[in-house]
């Protein structure tokens, strides 16, 4: 009876095989290892497969988007296909061709587009309403798709201005020690923001847009006071604000503007007997209409293979 449910396919690689199968066939025995069940031989041009209906059907599934990205030359490592393994095996309510979606072209004209399911969902959020908490941990693209979420806003005119802000958290280091004037002691807390515009808008442009303030990065306690009217607006690291900062920062918002909060909740380097921001306005604003909050897991890091698997360790021990 089993045999019977047991089907085989040959599947052909119209890519370069050795792009297909890894170096020392690495991405071939990722595919054996995360479908025990099925037999896979490579051969050449060509993938046989043989197992469980279902599992082969899954597999298939795999493989022509790992087909589908190698021929549209974005890249493809062993990193990318354990994501895609993870992404195979999550419920999801996300088209199948959700990574065909381009938010932007870098200066390098490489396309930034959502690796993960999660992603997807981050972006879908930020196009449906007009304020964004996207929580998660390091490496799952909080902040580089939201500076790239707003590039496209201003490149289209939907806004008129990018204001990006981050709180000046110590995190166990004296600010007051650093080197230099107070522009000099800020800068390294907003050298994340300026990396991700670097690489989205060409230097003679970007140095044009600063210096008239279309495009502003500013620490958190520069804004009050201000209204941010036709803006898209970016809080990053928002799990270092106070519940009072949080709501300094969601007041700036004026006519026509939108915004993204993001943080993680894990990493939070406020003294002990202060509550986080972000932490709270989850009980505060949950059920608002036009307010989005989106969960990214260790599923949607899309850095060193690593990355997850230290995630994983801290989380196994309540850290």
């Amino acid at each position: 009876m089993a045999m019977k449910n047991r089907i085989r396919n040959r599947i052909p690689i119209d890519v370069d095989p050795a792009r297909f199968f890894g170096v020392q066939d690495a991405n071939l025995r990722l595919l054996e290892e995360s479908f025990q069940n099925v037999k896979l031989v490579g051969r050449d041009r060509e993938l046989l497969i043989e197992g469980p209906g279902p599992e082969v059907n899954r597999l298939i599934e795999v493989i022509g988007v790992m087909l589908h990205r190698l021929k549209k030359k974005d890249g493809f490592s062993e990193g990318d296909l354990t994501i895609l393994l993870e992404e195979s095996e999550r419920e999801r309510t996300v088209p199948d061709d959700y990574q065909d979606r381009t938010v932007l072209l870098t200066n390098k004209k490489r396309r930034i587009y959502p690796r993960t399911a999660g992603q997807y969902q981050y972006l879908q959020a930020v196009e449906d309403n007009d304020i964004v908490m996207s929580i998660g941990p390091a490496g799952t693209g909080k902040t580089y798709l939201a500076v790239a979420m707003a590039v496209k806003a201003l490149s289209e005119r939907s806004v008129q201005r990018i204001v990006l802000a981050r709180p000046a958290v110590e995190a166990g280091e004296s600010l007051g020690f650093l080197p230099g004037d107070l522009k000099e002691k800020i800068d390294p807390y907003l050298r994340p923001l300026y990396d991700g515009l670097m690489e989205m808008v060409p230097a003679d442009r970007l140095q044009k847009q600063l210096e008239n303030r279309t495009i502003e990065v500013l620490p958190l306690a520069f804004m009050r006071g201000r209204n941010l009217s036709n803006s898209f607006v970016i809080l990053d690291e928002a799990q270092n604000t106070t519940p009072a900062q949080m709501k300094m920062f969601l007041t700036r918002l004026g006519v026509n503007s939108q915004a993204i909060v993001t943080g993680d909740i894990t990493q939070v380097d406020l003294p002990s007997e202060v509550t986080s921001g972000l932490i709270t306005i989850q009980e505060i604003l949950m059920s608002v209409e036009g307010i989005a909050f989106v969960y990214l897991t260790e599923k949607d890091v899309v850095r060193h293979r690593l990355v997850r698997e230290i995630l994983k360790a801290y989380q196994e021990k309540g850290l």
